[in-house]
């Protein structure tokens, strides 16, 4: 911050695109839509996406979220979050007559059914991702060939596959081609046949947020990243703010930012994760306008225009 006028000023860029991505957008409409249909309860196995903020806001309209099918009585609606789910799942709701709504990501579907098709032809599948993460266990479940699941190039060197097994590697949505690059150059070098996904087909907003921040460290002194602390791609934005050489700092709004941060700094950026509404990002700003005077403005970037579609039982009823 810096004196203007004989009161504390800060600049504050914020990056472009942020927050929402069309993945996000089309799981919040889809809950909000069957809770408007008013034909009962409606229930969210695990978070539709990984932000508390969106959470509570459809907890507060009557959606209730369980992490066990177990807890959705039967014939009750189900919807499966954004990360997507097991074949195992699918087949509990299925048994227990859950009118299930499917909220998985389309890019999400389409890395599972990658990963079958590659499977089917005999190969055996090296998953890249984060262990533990929702998205992951899903696409785990629902292949049914060899799957070995590697987070860096470690795991792939202590593989217990014999050198020239074919094999396909599928990704973790929100990793980017960055993220992913050392690891499959590490599963090119050591098996001889390999195939994999093409670079296009990797998650547009992942890439595009990571892009934008890289950018925004350049014009920046300090970096805020709105999202989760569960929220895998919030969690790596600030990890390239960092990487990038800028002090890097995830809040989940505006109530967590510390001033001591800020001192004798004059430019701030915001960026936010693909599960952060743009009311968080609001937020942040006010926090920062409390503090004193703020000049605001955005840098170029990518302007995103994709739209998923509803599942048809939605667009029926609507």
């Amino acid at each position: 911050m810096y004196r203007q006028n004989g009161e504390f000023c800060m600049k504050i860029i914020l990056a472009q695109p942020r927050g929402f991505c069309a993945g996000v957008v089309r799981a919040i409409e889809i809950v909000e839509r069957a809770l408007a249909t008013g034909e009962g309860p409606v229930y969210v196995r695990h978070e539709i996406v990984h932000n508390r903020h969106v959470v509570d806001s459809l907890k507060a309209k009557g959606a209730k979220f369980v992490e066990d099918l177990d807890e959705i009585p039967s014939d009750a609606v189900a919807i499966f979050s954004a990360h997507g789910v097991s074949r195992d799942v699918e087949d509990g709701a299925a048994k227990r007559n859950l009118n299930v709504i499917d909220a998985t990501c389309p890019l999400v579907t389409k890395v599972h059914n990658q990963g079958q098709r590659y499977s089917s032809l005999g190969r055996t599948v090296i998953l890249i991702g984060h262990a533990g993460h929702a998205e992951v266990e899903g696409t785990l479940g629902r292949i049914t060939g060899p799957v070995y699941l590697v987070e860096n190039r470690e795991d792939v060197l202590n593989l217990n596959i014999p050198d020239d097994t074919p094999i396909a590697y599928i990704t973790q949505t929100t990793l980017s081609v960055d993220d992913t690059r050392q690891t499959i150059e590490a599963v090119k070098a050591r098996f001889s046949d390999v195939i994999g996904p093409e670079t296009r087909d990797i998650c547009y907003a992942t890439q595009n947020r990571q892009t934008a921040v890289r950018n925004l460290c350049g014009h920046v002194e300090v970096l805020l990243v709105v999202g989760s602390a569960n929220s895998s791609n919030s969690n790596r934005l600030r990890e390239i703010g960092e990487e990038c050489g800028v002090p890097s700092y995830l809040v989940a709004d505006g109530g967590q930012i510390d001033p001591r941060w800020l001192a004798g700094k004059e430019t701030i950026g915001i960026t936010a994760g693909a599960s952060a509404p743009e009311v968080l990002v609001d937020d942040v700003i006010g926090a920062l306008a409390k503090l004193g005077s703020v000049e605001i403005k955005a840098l170029q970037g990518v302007e995103e225009k994709i739209t998923f579609r509803l599942p048809p039982e939605l667009l029926k009823a609507s």
